[in-house]
């Protein structure tokens, strides 16, 4: 049975979660809310904002904790998905979007063109919002990862998903966590004035050893923002939740996070990769003055 704590809210605002849900049919968009099962959809949705998922609803890859659908290959891409992004952009008055995608191991450069063009085009038609890109990890290659950084987003963001004790049981045997620390490193030292952001997922058996290692690891790498979320159960078919983690914990660990040197930690059990929270610092960190600084 699920802690009191972890009740999922009803939408707040039904007329902004239906004006979202019809701008993202209108133009066949995906989203990580609905593919992913994010308990946060209503909260956003009702805010008017979702977490835009490119280069389709299928996933190369088959993480044992995550709801996208996996196959050996994806949908073919839709040559118009990054004006839609673009123009939903728009039409939700976003002055902040995030922007994912599936893992494409089948495509030559793994889809890091289509995912670049995405953010090019949101620059062009919205260039006073600030993008931040949640990236897969390219297998490492660096090619692929230059293209994101050239295509000039203000927040990279890559999770690492989990402690390095347990990444093998709980991530695709071709994620690797030293590898995903190489791709935050990578974007740092092709542009340090990207920010950089990584999550892992609590519950699933770690240590706080190693939880407060992983925390090591990532400031080592210059990573500046750090989210830490309950892992929740998306099916019969995911990883079994081993604990559920108190409110009390997450702030145990916010505050260590904080005093290693992260400039922005959210930490709670709904706490997911785009959580608002962090967009809302990150807004402020990159446009202290109300203009856009990059």
């Amino acid at each position: 049975m699920k802690p009191a704590w972890l009740k999922i809210r009803p939408p707040t605002v039904p007329q902004s979660y239906q004006s979202v849900r019809g701008t993202l049919n209108e133009k066949r968009l995906v989203t990580v809310c609905e593919e992913a099962k994010c308990p946060n959809i209503n909260e956003c949705w009702s805010t008017g904002t979702a977490t835009f998922m490119v280069m389709g609803d299928t996933c190369t890859r088959g993480c044992r904790f995550c709801a996208v659908k996996t196959w050996k290959t994806g949908r073919p891409l839709d040559p118009m998905e990054p004006e839609n992004v673009a123009q939903a952009v728009v039409e939700m008055k976003l002055d902040y979007v995030v922007i994912t995608s599936v893992d494409r191991d089948d495509l030559p450069d793994q889809g890091a063109g289509h995912f670049a063009a995405c953010i090019k085009a949101v620059k062009d038609k919205a260039p006073f919002c600030l993008i931040e890109v949640l990236i897969p990890d390219f297998r490492g290659d660096e090619s692929c990862l230059k293209k994101m950084v050239d295509a000039r987003p203000d927040v990279i963001s890559h999770n690492i998903e989990t402690t390095e004790t347990l990444t093998p049981k709980v991530r695709d045997p071709r994620a690797n966590y030293r590898q995903s620390l190489r791709v935050l490193e990578n974007v740092k030292q092709m542009d340090s004035r990207i920010y950089t952001k990584s999550g892992i997922m609590v519950g699933l058996g770690e240590t706080q050893k190693d939880v407060e290692q992983a925390m090591d690891d990532l400031r080592e790498k210059g990573v500046q923002v750090l989210t830490i979320g309950q892992y929740l159960r998306p099916s019969q078919k995911q990883l079994e939740i081993r604990e559920y983690v108190t409110p009390e914990q997450f702030e145990a660990y916010k505050k260590v996070a904080l005093d290693k040197g992260f400039a922005f930690v959210a930490s709670g059990p709904f706490v997911r990769s785009s959580y608002r929270a962090g967009e809302l610092f990150l807004k402020h960190a990159i446009q202290p003055s109300g203009g856009k600084t990059k």
